[in-house]
């Protein structure tokens, strides 16, 4: 229990130190544009592909209906994927199932990287796969564990982090173009709504994920066992 929270606490400094975020929110991006794009193809909308740049942004860029149903759940899937692929990765480590979710996300890293469309995409997601190829095939179990739990704490806590982010530049008029604003154009509701909308979810998936990865049913009972 207290590697575990150890794990938070260090994802914590990370996300919350300004230096430190600006080098690992490019991971935080991978899952955002990872989530339009899967988005994409689950609302059969034709994916042309996947960009990720070095100040952290990314794009990807899909075919189709443009105000349709398949839009809108593209639009509003990237800034909710980093909380929900969080939660479903809280959910494999509680379960003890670290190896299928390191083997999990390098499918998912060589997926993306099919569609990547540009040189520094491609290298940020062969570094990022490299390394979690490394730690499942080369580290010991314990060293496994440590590593899953502090990625998941990182994507629980990373995933909120954005949303905040994203309505402080919508406030100052600087993300005009921001996948809130694209879905209140869709919708013909608030941006501001649906900024609202996904720090919800990414909030519910960090209380559900850390509820998972703490295992407070077990925890309490032994927290207030008689002495």
């Amino acid at each position: 229990m207290w590697l575990i929270a150890l794990a938070g606490l260090a994802a914590l400094a990370v996300v919350a130190y300004p230096p430190s975020w600006h080098v690992s929110r490019g991971l935080i991006t991978i899952a955002h544009e990872g989530g339009h794009a899967l988005a994409a193809v689950l609302t059969r909308r034709r994916l042309h592909g996947i960009r990720l740049h070095s100040d952290t942004s990314g794009v990807t860029l899909t075919r189709g209906n443009p105000r349709g149903f398949g839009m809108i759940i593209t639009a509003g899937s990237g800034y909710v994927a980093p909380s929900l692929l969080g939660f479903g990765a809280a959910w494999l480590t509680a379960a003890g199932h670290i190896t299928l979710l390191l083997w999990s996300v390098l499918a998912l890293l060589a997926c993306m990287l099919l569609m990547i469309r540009n040189v520094f995409g491609a290298v940020s997601l062969l570094v990022t796969g490299g390394a979690v190829f490394a730690i499942s095939s080369f580290t010991k179990p314990e060293v496994q564990a440590v590593v899953a739990y502090a990625a998941v704490w990182f994507l629980l806590l990373g995933g909120v982090r954005p949303i905040v982010e994203l309505q402080s530049k919508r406030r100052r008029r600087r993300a005009p173009d921001s996948d809130a604003d694209q879905l209140a154009r869709l919708t013909h509701v608030p941006g501001t709504f649906w900024v609202a909308v996904f720090l919800l979810v990414s909030v519910a998936a960090l209380a559900a994920g850390a509820w998972l990865l703490v295992d407070l049913p077990a925890l309490l009972p032994s927290v207030f066992a008689p002495v």
